[in-house]
């Protein structure tokens, strides 16, 4: 399994796209994979006959394990050392057969184990389900009595993280005196209608789980403000061509708005961080993610790297070619990682402002609106005057833990003051 990113520890295996005894050339896809934020098809690196495969599709396999055995003029290559055997997918089984009850005392009354009767006959468990219980002190057990949303019984993240909410209504021992301070969700059935049944793609679960963590982990706040973009329109309209001609990049609004946020991050670093555990993360790379939509309708975040220290015209190149990329499907690992702070263009949809939920694990995310011509009151040498303006509605969630509302709304009203303050004289 090929590095796929600095973060990446591990991949799902998608597809394979050959089958023991076919030939491959080298550099021809042998497979698809998945991670945490991208599907990426890999390569072979010889040529030859694929002897054996290790793994099926749904496995998740560690960086740097072998997954294919191929012969290559009769000699059998791959990465294992010679006499070892491939290492399998950790799985984790559950054990079925009753276990003896353990005398308690008396001091300590059980309530009855007898009504949570719920499980699944899943007995996979991935890495991050794994991780995510170690942490919350969640047994094999317990982990097997979530009810599994995921493909062929398996337990999704956000499956343990909605049973996490609800206050873990199915582990074996709960103190009969309720926690007064615990909010238990009400088990509802709603009607949920009939119709055309479409299964979320793999993406579209992934987007789904990060939003609900998203929210879950966060207690988002939103602050709005209003900018004129009336001089930075101006100065795009009369320049867009010329800056096409002169650098061979096409001038979007884009650019303009990475540079000023790239900006406002550099006097406001706070808001360039991130949460772990009771520590914040201040970054000191400014790394603009792009909200963008995929042919497919899903979304994707790639990323301006060092937006800070580049010049309009790499800014310009950078946001040109990440976005073909993303229309493509043509986005690699790296270009979608090291974000530090997002932006999301709403208006682009005709969306007058948003209330965009936090990329985690980042600490804000700013929703641009539609630029919209209307009268507007301003001031001039001859008194108070109605004339036609620019504006737009900028809206910045932000993670109220550690983002308060002084940060928060000073950032969003230091974002308008550049685009409002844009140089109408400025020279391409």
């Amino acid at each position: 399994m090929p590095k796929l990113g600095e973060s990446i520890t591990e991949a799902a295996i998608i597809t394979w796209f050959k089958n023991v005894g076919d030939t491959i050339e080298e550099d021809e896809m042998l497979l698809e994979v998945a991670t945490d934020k991208v599907d990426s098809e890999v390569p072979s690196n010889v040529t030859g006959i694929v002897e054996e495969i290790l793994y099926q599709p749904n496995d998740v396999i560690k960086i740097g394990e072998t997954i294919a055995i191929i012969k290559v003029d009769g000699k059998t290559t791959s990465k294992l050392k010679s006499g070892a055997s491939p290492k399998l997918p950790k799985k984790v089984e559950v054990e079925k057969k009753a276990k003896p009850k353990r005398s308690r005392p008396a001091q300590q009354p059980m309530v009855n184990t007898e009504s949570f009767s719920v499980s699944n006959s899943n007995t996979f468990f991935s890495p991050l389900i794994l991780s995510i219980a170690k942490q919350h002190h969640i047994s094999f057990e317990e982990l097997a009595r979530i009810p599994a949303t995921g493909k062929e019984g398996r337990l999704r993240k956000s499956d343990v993280f909605n049973y996490i909410e609800e206050g873990r209504p199915y582990k074996f021992a709960q103190p009969v005196v309720p926690d007064p301070t615990l909010y238990r969700i009400p088990q509802l059935t709603f009607d949920k209608g009939k119709g055309k049944i479409v299964e979320m793609d793999r993406m579209r679960q992934m987007i789904a789980d990060h939003m609900v963590y998203s929210k879950h982990t966060s207690p988002h706040v939103t602050a709005y403000v209003e900018a004129d973009l009336t001089n930075m329109v101006h100065w795009r309209n009369a320049n867009k061509k010329a800056f096409q001609e002169k650098y061979g990049e096409r001038l979007t609004f884009t650019p303009l708005f990475v540079e000023a946020v790239a900006k406002a991050v550099k006097d406001y670093p706070n808001i360039n961080a991130s949460v772990d555990g009771k520590t914040i993360i201040v970054k000191e790379e400014v790394n603009i993610g792009m909200a963008t939509a995929l042919p497919s309708g899903n979304l994707i975040v790639p990323v301006v790297k060092n937006a800070d220290q580049k010049d309009l015209v790499s800014l310009a190149t950078d946001v040109n070619a990440l976005s073909a990329k993303a229309r493509e499907n043509n986005l690699l690992a790296d270009d979608i990682k090291g974000s530090t702070f997002t932006i999301s263009n709403v208006g682009t949809f005709g969306s007058v402002m948003g209330t965009p939920i936090i990329n985690q694990p980042e600490v804000a995310i700013l929703a641009l609106g539609i630029i919209k011509k209307r009268p507007e009151v301003i001031e001039t040498e001859n008194g108070d005057e109605i004339t036609i303006r620019s504006m737009m509605y900028l809206s910045l969630s932000f993670d109220h833990r550690v983002v308060d509302g002084f940060l928060g709304g000073s950032f969003v009203r230091r974002v308008a003051d550049y685009f409002e303050q844009f140089d109408i004289n400025r020279k391409i």
